[in-house]
């Protein structure tokens, strides 16, 4: 699992720091595999997406898990694959992916809107895990990387400090995120039963 540490200086312009110094403090976020380092296809168009977005939708690939980059790699190659030959989208559906690896890789990233919910694109960022989570739970790291990114994209301005969290089943008709990953979410912050 690989995380990136960021410094942030914690001073009010009102406020001097003690003998001349700043206080610091490090934040650790999770480190984001581009879409170089997974080998993406160019996408076929792309559709700028407002910030700040009021939601965050949680689904799974129901695929096999990606335990590696490497796999994780190869997976994100055939999804996107899949949904530009088959589906005629322009890219990979999902903002983000995060894997069993406890990594976090750019689909569309933050600024372009995804095909991850109909009806719900353009107000949501997406965010899928790498595997099937029906009858077993993601991974620790996982959910771990999953959260450092939301609270990423809160700090960055484009997650609303309000935003509800819905699994993928509430707006579509899918088993996604399947069961287990969807009553775990129900233990997170910003859970909502209703959009």
């Amino acid at each position: 699992m690989l995380f990136q540490i960021k410094e942030q200086t914690n001073v009010r312009k009102t406020e001097r720091p003690l003998e001349g110094r700043k206080k610091k403090k490090l934040l650790i976020r999770p480190l984001v595999i581009p879409r170089e380092r997974w080998e993406a296809n160019p996408p076929k168009g792309t559709t700028a997406l407002r910030h700040p977005v009021n939601y965050v939708i949680i689904s799974h690939t129901a695929s096999e898990p990606g335990h590696s980059i490497a796999e994780c790699c190869t997976h994100i190659r055939i999804f996107q694959k899949f949904h530009q030959e088959s589906r005629n989208w322009d890219d990979i559906a999902y903002n983000f992916l995060v894997g069993g690896d406890g990594n976090v890789y750019e689909g569309r990233g933050w600024d372009n809107m995804g095909a991850h919910a109909k009806g719900m694109n353009d107000v949501s960022i997406g965010i899928s895990f790498i595997g099937t989570f029906v009858d077993v739970l993601p991974p620790p790291s996982q959910i771990r990387a999953c959260k450092m990114l939301i609270d990423e994209g809160i700090s960055l301005g484009n997650i609303s400090a309000n935003y509800k969290l819905l699994g993928h089943r509430q707006v579509s008709p899918t088993e996604s995120p399947g069961e287990m990953l969807y009553k775990e979410l129900q233990k997170w912050n910003h859970w909502s039963p209703e959009i």
